[in-house]
């Protein structure tokens, strides 16, 4: 018995160790974030490089919530070499004190690459929406227009536009034709008229399309892949009928685009994409040839 008894006491300890040690694994510790979004939020502003010359670009990689590690390093490289090439200044950062009217008047546009989990405070929400009100430019990529940000009502409903109901699973990643709407659009012209693309897909519980201020420029064919949601004892339909997946809005006097587009590394190499975010930070800025459009 007192063997028995050993021996339970040893799995038990051995037992306790694996989830000990698993819950460290970056994967694992993405889980528990998402389940339980962080509300880490910082209160001294970083110090913006002093000879940062406009057009200055701010990418903000914060995330209380899910961590999307591969796409950030990548789009990361992507955007640096994207800046270092046009001339663009670029600060990157997850220090969300950096949303105050000073620090961000130093900048044309701001980036929210894959920032997830309410990563900004009551003051710093504030900020960036004043800032962009009053003609700042945004770009939303992936995880920013997912249900991590829901207690923000400004900015689900009158930026994004839409609540996040879901995602793609079963399987998780699928290729799909995605449609140009607006080929002479900056952010989209020099695109084919439909191409392919492999991603996590992203649905909303209504269309974007004909709300104030939004042009939607691009769509998922939803003939092309599977809008279900099947993981465990779960199985929902994610049909939206017209899915948007790449749209503007005109906030007050700012521009903000918005794109579902970016979970895996690999969409930070695809041209096409590439073409779209060059265009999309232009756009969005006012930089160079992004002063027309809506």
């Amino acid at each position: 018995m007192k063997t028995l008894l050993k021996i339970i006491g040893l799995l038990i300890a051995l037992l306790v160790t694996l989830v000990a040690a698993a819950s460290f694994h970056p994967e694992v510790q993405n889980v528990i974030r998402a389940l339980r979004p962080s509300t880490d939020y910082d209160s001294t502003a970083p110090s913006l490089p002093p000879d940062l010359a406009s057009p200055a670009v701010l990418v903000f990689t914060k995330t209380n919530g899910f961590r999307h590690n591969e796409a950030i390093d990548e789009g990361l490289n992507f955007l640096k070499a994207l800046s270092g090439g046009r001339g663009w200044s670029m600060f990157h950062t997850e220090n969300s004190a950096v949303f105050s009217p000073d620090e961000l008047s130093r900048f044309n546009v701001v980036i929210w690459h894959n920032a997830s989990g309410a990563p900004v405070d009551s003051e710093q929400r504030q900020a960036l929406k004043s800032w962009i009100l009053a003609g700042g430019g945004f770009v939303g990529i992936h995880a920013a227009t997912d249900d991590s940000h829901h207690g923000w009502e400004w900015y689900q409903r009158e930026l994004v536009g839409a609540r996040f109901i879901g995602h793609t699973m079963g399987p998780q990643f699928q290729e799909a034709a995605i449609k140009v709407e607006q080929p002479e659009h900056q952010t989209m012209q020099g695109l084919a008229a439909s191409w392919r693309h492999n991603e996590e897909w992203y649905s909303f519980d209504a269309s974007v399309r004909g709300q104030p201020g939004v042009e939607v420029l691009a769509t998922v064919d939803e003939a092309t892949y599977t809008p279900r949601l099947k993981f465990l004892w779960n199985d929902r339909d994610l049909a939206m009928g017209d899915h948007p997946i790449i749209w503007t809005r005109q906030a007050g006097e700012g521009r903000a685009f918005l794109t579902v587009l970016g979970h895996s590394a690999a969409a930070y190499q695809s041209p096409q994409y590439q073409r779209i975010l060059e265009g999309a930070v232009e756009w969005a800025g006012r930089i160079g040839g992004g002063a027309s459009g809506m």
